[in-house]
């Protein structure tokens, strides 16, 4: 017997065929906070560790708060909003700058600018874009963690009062973002974000979702912000409509460990054994316009697919590999997925570090993929299979695999991460 599923792809989404047995995997409906106001008010004076943020700015001090660039749904207004006001009458607006925590992504436009924090914050409030690659405003913090070479803002190491503000989710390679993220790779030098993640780092098998004690990428973003000093940590998780859920503050380690937890219940979820199947999505548009994001989605399955399995993956791709940037060709340029691994050595630019993370998926399970751009030659040229029907697929995956073979669905890929319980 068979059921449809709809998988979340493009703008209009996908139907398939699927047998009853199939584990299907969704996102949780989980209610956003009754008072969003008062939810952000409560994390900044009932922290997790520490004291709360008002007793610990002083009159005069010069205060730095890092927010996530355009790239990230954080409801930066109504956080930014929460600080300001409890920093009413203690701090003088002229004296709080507020750091865009671009890592190496390109600045803010203006109207992305607008849009992050609506005109009345933008007008009254200094706002700076972080610039890696300036290194006229990078200052020099030591070699911290596994021998990485910190560079941060100035602007940020020079406040009296820092503050990190973020939200918290699984993460691909760093297991979960916000809190110390919001140091480095966020306002950290080039340098510094490309030994981050370097091809030892992103290709530890650790390296993943969900994971952040002995994942040796976070483990150094902890060390990072441990030893340059945060003063407040502010974090938000969000539900499957991006509404704010719960708010953590505080001491940041303890705090960013407080948020994983609701995060693991909210988007996250335990299987009890590994798949012979397992098909994904890249959560549909925008997010599955060409393959490079959908290596995304087929990380999430590969969290719960069999060695030696595989993985379907359902993306639009409407923007092909894309043309521009290097994945096309590093991926083209190997013979196989283990010489896809072995090209990796020390520090990674940023088209490298999906391809790395592909390289070790491509190494564990066989990835077929669907989609509406890319000819069966061209997946086939980058070391994936293809197909244009992905019941039928699935069927004949599910037929070699033997009789006792077991299917996982993600209709909507990386919003929820399944893992192997304990």
């Amino acid at each position: 017997m068979s059921r449809g599923v709809r998988l979340a792809y493009g703008k209009t989404g996908l139907d398939v065929e699927i047998p009853d047995h199939a584990a299907v995997i969704r996102p949780r409906d989980v209610a956003a906070a009754d008072d969003l106001n008062q939810t952000l008010r409560r994390a900044l004076r009932e922290p997790v560790a520490g004291p709360p943020l008002r007793e610990i700015v002083r009159p005069g001090q010069t205060v730095a708060i890092s927010i996530c660039d355009i790239t990230r749904p954080q409801p930066r207004r109504p956080m930014l909003e929460a600080i300001l006001a409890e920093l009413d009458g203690i701090v003088r607006t002229e004296d709080i700058v507020v750091l865009v925590a671009t890592g190496t992504h390109r600045p803010s436009t203006q109207d992305e600018l607008a849009a992050m924090l609506g005109p009345d914050l933008c007008a009254s409030l200094e706002v700076v874009d972080h610039d890696a690659r300036d290194d006229s405003t990078l200052t020099w913090c030591g070699i911290r963690g596994a021998g990485v070479p910190v560079w941060l803002n100035s602007r940020w190491c020079a406040a009296d009062v820092k503050i990190t503000t973020g939200f918290v989710e699984p993460h691909f390679f760093a297991g979960f973002s916000g809190g110390p993220k919001l140091v480095a790779p966020g306002l950290a030098g080039l340098e510094t974000v490309l030994v981050l993640h370097d091809a030892d780092r992103i290709g530890d098998p650790a390296a993943t979702w969900g994971i952040c004690e002995g994942n040796p990428v976070h483990d150094d973003v902890r060390a990072i912000a441990a030893a340059t000093g945060v003063d407040f940590a502010f974090d938000v998780v969000l539900n499957n409509q991006q509404q704010v859920v719960a708010a953590f503050g505080g001491e940041i380690l303890a705090m960013h460990a407080a948020a994983r937890e609701v995060v693991r219940e909210v988007a996250m979820a335990p299987v009890d054994d590994l798949f012979d199947v397992v098909i994904t999505t890249n959560s549909g548009y925008p997010l599955d316009q060409n393959l490079y994001q959908l290596v995304k989605g087929m990380s999430a399955a590969a969290t719960v697919v069999r060695p030696g399995g595989t993985i379907i993956a359902a993306g639009e791709c409407r923007d092909g590999f894309p043309d521009h940037g290097l994945f096309r060709d590093l991926l083209t340029q190997a013979a196989s997925p283990a010489d896809l691994a072995a090209s990796f050595t020390g520090p990674t630019r940023a088209d490298q570090w999906q391809v790395q993370v592909l390289a070790r998926i491509l190494q564990r399970a066989r990835v077929v993929v669907h989609n509406d751009r890319l000819t069966a030659e061209e997946l086939a040229a980058a070391h994936f299979g293809a197909t244009n029907d992905i019941s039928d697929c699935t069927r004949q995956a599910l037929a070699a695999a033997g009789p006792d073979a077991r299917l996982c669905v993600l209709p909507e890929g990386p919003q929820t991460i399944p893992y192997l319980r304990g």
